[in-house]
């Protein structure tokens, strides 16, 4: 409703208006005085001011939420970033962890593989791994090109570097050991072909050794003595020193008698001489301890005894320097019913 306005003074400045019978106006519109009838009309702005208006608040309201949503953002995070960064902490954790378990494992290759160059190769009598080969590196150098990007990527790409190159120090360690498994199956092998026993039991005395005789015993003449004599008694057993293959049983005209020769290989043949019985026919293959014959006094010889003899590629060598004398009789009975009780010879 609009006021009634008079007009009761005038002076040189300004008109003095008397506002009669006025009512409130509302405090959501907007008026204005108009002079040329003295009436407050509503002012009704144009659809299009309206409209900008609009779209004035509404961006307003949009640009002070992102502002606050910032805001609260910056100082208390939203949920979702404190999961993500709780994930994070706990994926960092579990990287910590599984790099610990990486320095553990390389000190065990480190380990292994001093063992490898500082027990089993030297022992064996085999070459250490060159260290170039032992440090091959790899080609490409996009080889991590999937772990790029991350937040974390230098530690992934660290991680896999690690584990890559003691993947491969690993392999190269397998390697290593199978070949040191196959050396020691043939370095066991030729162990066993050794002739590293004393053909008879070490109760009996030694007689004449690798020497030079000025009198032979039955020639009476100077002559090089190439074996080892035992003094056994007539029928003594007599035992192989080593694995191996017969291929000489019988009777031997140069002075041996019943003799046997023994080839070990590796160059190694072991010879007994002098045997009142033969236990093993040419072509046999025994094993160290199987007995192969009775001591006697046949051929040339001046009593019963045991000639024993090494031929190391067609070289004679001394056959004590082949077995221990030192053990106790217990001890190479012992020996002879474990070699027996693995043997099968009969």
């Amino acid at each position: 409703m609009a006021c009634k306005i008079s007009l009761f003074d005038l002076d040189l400045s300004f008109t003095r208006i008397k506002i009669q019978n006025c009512l409130p106006l509302p405090r959501n519109r907007k008026y204005v005085l108009d002079l040329s009838d003295l009436q407050y009309k509503q002012v009704r702005l144009p659809w299009k001011m309206k409209i900008l208006r609009l779209l004035f608040w509404v961006s307003l309201s949009i640009v002070v939420s992102l502002f606050y949503g910032f805001v609260f953002r910056s100082v208390f995070g939203s949920p979702k970033e404190k999961l993500l960064t709780r994930q994070m902490e706990n994926l960092k954790l579990q990287y910590s962890l599984i790099g610990r378990q990486l320095d553990n494992s390389a000190a065990a290759l480190k380990g292994f593989r001093l063992s490898d160059d500082r027990r089993y190769r030297p022992i064996l009598d085999m070459d250490s791994i060159p260290e170039s080969y032992r440090k091959a590196g790899y080609g490409g150098v996009d080889r991590f090109r999937d772990l790029t990007g991350y937040m974390n990527s230098d530690l992934l790409i660290s991680y896999r570097t690690k584990l890559e190159d003691m993947r491969n120090q690993a392999n190269i360690q397998k390697e290593s050991y199978k070949s040191i498994a196959e050396m020691t199956i043939e370095w066991k092998r030729e162990v066993d072909h050794q002739p590293l026993i004393s053909p008879v039991d070490v109760k009996y005395r030694l007689g004449d050794g690798f020497k030079f005789r000025e009198v032979h015993p039955v020639f009476g003449t100077p002559r090089m003595h190439y074996g080892q004599d035992f003094a056994v008694p007539y029928g003594t057993e007599v035992y192989a020193t080593g694995d191996g293959t017969v291929i000489e049983s019988g009777w031997n005209s140069g002075g041996f008698g019943n003799f046997i020769v023994i080839d070990h290989g590796y160059g190694l043949q072991s010879t007994y001489g002098h045997l009142s019985q033969i236990k093993v026919s040419k072509g046999m293959n025994i094993k160290r301890g199987d007995m192969v014959g009775l001591s006697g006094n046949t051929g040339t010889s001046s009593g019963p005894h045991l000639h024993y003899q090494i031929d190391q590629f067609g070289e004679h060598k001394n056959p004590v320097n082949f077995f221990n004398n030192d053990i106790s009789v217990d001890e190479y009975n012992e020996m002879i019913q474990a070699l027996g009780s693995k043997s099968k010879f009969r």
